[in-house]
């Protein structure tokens, strides 16, 4: 579907007199991105780190509290995590911590075909067995209500810790951690779930440094964390502004020094080097990867990999998470043909695409969803159909709330949760059909008389001229990059096309070489090679500005989002 071109407002021109010392590019760029104010532009461009007081985040000092008692009178604490990347890094994070402090402390996460997603009550069961008197949620519990309380029945306590919006009721914990509840009031309400858990994390240690509970020095620190806090931050795709950002940033530099065992042999069978990640790498290759074991088999195998203490056994896991990786990715790509073929049965005018199917896996649903919302532009829910309930997965558009959509729809619902965009759910069969009905009765409603076609937010109109090294060296001010602050979009009208060939083993991109008359610029089109010998000698190009290494050698690339023939 071919996107439409909305070019961002330009900065007023008093605006960009605020910031003589600055190239006015980067002042519109950081204008687009709701950066304005002075002190913003200032902290932003120095990398200066956000106020992070962890006990300004309300029930953390009642957390910190019942952790220390747990470490100082040998409880045993369990760690329950969510089982995609950034529930198992927040698991592995806090039982290092924990560890670190001297705590008995036990990882626990649901498998997703037997048990589903968050808390369930047969687990619980099974960890008060075990004599388990502490339960800390990681990126999940904010909306189990009834299973803390049937937990507290058990005789365990609750931490809870979470990202998610906040239901009507919450939880009865011991306290709950979430920046998001409405009388919280730490500044930043953005974190991951691994973010979450990285400011529990700083709070006891910050509390032990103060007065110590451990019996012995601890050597762990801070940043000694921030590798597992940026690949579940990156991989769970919350903004990467504010403190998000900072922790990221932060997190590469732990990463790229790969010390951590089972990250040094995940980047070397991704065919990677220490240095050379980035957001996007941690995007579209470690997360991945990470997510792959909780998607069709068993989160732990990452969690193994990212706590792992010996080099044979991580390059085992990380070998393995390879393989899984592939066999996901083989799954998506047939599930992905069955739901469409449902979905255009139902008709393409249809407000909310709907499948469901006994052989659409619980761990791909969400993906396939994300697939169909990505090509119809459309929201979509797709449903794995059991014996009694079904569990489904949602993804959605800027135009449409998701998790609203399913507010609406809690009493069909056992249980649900997620954000705008995406969302998951657990639904008795018998209240299947009327889930359907109903959500496609939401969106059609909604979406009433909106154009629904993907918008290519355009940061800027420049010259193909400017694009040389100085403004590389500009742009790269902004990263890390992903949700929120996206890689800058460039448009450079009326570029000559001196050369334009399909590549690819099935010719699906398109090589180009490009000219504003004197100088020349290599550019790459992915999924765009249907316009090889097919353009006008002039086009407009919407692009991101790249360094592209090859044997050694670094060049200034196009990205090509899109192309247009020349008005």
């Amino acid at each position: 579907m071919k996107p439409k071109w909305q070019i961002a407002p330009p900065a007023p021109a008093d605006h960009l007199a605020r910031f003589p010392q600055l190239s006015p590019l980067i002042v519109q760029l950081l204008y687009n991105r709701g950066i304005t104010a002075h002190q913003d532009v200032r902290d932003f461009l120095a990398d200066a780190r956000p106020e992070d007081n962890p006990f300004r985040l309300k029930g953390m000092n009642e957390a910190v509290t019942r952790l220390r008692q747990a470490i100082r009178q040998g409880e045993l604490v369990a760690i329950y995590g969510d089982f995609d990347a950034d529930g198992v890094t927040a698991t592995a994070l806090l039982v290092e911590t924990l560890s670190s402090l001297g705590a008995r402390v036990e990882p626990y996460i649901p498998h997703r075909v037997d048990e589903g997603y968050g808390l369930n009550t047969g687990a619980l069961r099974q960890l008060a067995s075990q004599g388990v008197g502490v339960v800390v949620t990681v990126d999940c519990g904010i909306r189990a209500v009834e299973e803390v309380s049937y937990g507290r029945e058990l005789g365990l306590d609750f931490i809870v810790t979470d990202h998610h919006s906040v239901g009507e009721e919450v939880p009865p914990a011991l306290t709950v951690i979430n920046p998001k509840q409405p009388d919280c009031r730490y500044p930043f309400k953005d974190l991951a779930g691994v973010g979450v858990a990285f400011k529990l994390a700083q709070a006891l240690l910050r509390a032990n440094r103060r007065v110590p509970v451990a019996k012995g020095e601890v050597s762990l620190n801070e940043e000694d964390l921030l590798d597992l806090a940026a690949l579940g931050t990156v991989a769970d795709l919350v903004p990467l502004l504010g403190e998000n950002r900072s922790l990221v940033r932060r997190g590469l530099e732990r990463l790229n020094a790969a010390e951590r065992l089972g990250v040094r042999a995940m980047i070397a069978q991704a065919g990677l080097k220490p240095g050379q990640i980035d957001a996007t790498t941690i995007g579209f290759v470690l997360g991945p990867r990470l997510n792959a074991a909780g998607r069709i088999d068993d989160a732990i195998t990452s969690y193994d990999l990212l706590t792992c203490r010996s080099p044979d056994q991580a390059a085992n896991l990380a070998r393995e998470l390879e393989e899984l990786n592939r066999h996901r990715q083989r799954l998506t790509a047939e599930a992905l043909e069955r739901a469409k073929e449902q979905v255009l049965m139902a008709g393409e005018d249809e407000k909310l695409f709907f499948a469901a199917g006994e052989d659409f896996l619980a761990g791909i649903v969400g993906l396939v969803a994300g697939r169909l919302t990505e090509e119809f532009y459309r929201p979509a829910v797709v449903v794995e159909l059991g014996a009694e309930e079904s569990r489904g997965s949602a993804r959605s558009i800027p135009e449409f709330n998701i998790t609203a959509a399913l507010d609406q729809c809690r009493g069909l619902l056992v249980r649900y949760g997620g954000h705008a965009a995406a969302a998951g759910f657990t639904v008795a069969n018998d209240n299947l059909e009327t889930l359907r009905e109903r959500l496609k009765e939401l969106a059609a409603e909604q979406l009433e008389g909106v154009e629904l076609v993907p918008t290519l937010l355009i940061d800027a109109e420049v010259e193909l001229s400017e694009m040389d090294w100085a403004t590389q060296a500009l742009l790269t001010q902004l990263e890390p990059c992903g949700y929120a602050n996206p890689a800058p979009l460039l448009l450079s009208r009326r570029a000559i096309v001196r050369g334009a060939r399909a590549v690819g083993t099935d010719g699906s991109h398109l090589k180009l070489t490009l000219s504003d008359g004197q100088a020349r610029w290599d550019a790459i089109a992915f999924r765009q090679g249907q316009w090889a010998g097919q353009l006008p000698p002039r086009i407009d190009v919407v692009y991101s500005l790249e360094i592209n290494e090859w044997r050694g050698e670094k060049r200034l690339q196009l990205n090509v989002r899109d192309l247009r023939p020349s008005a």
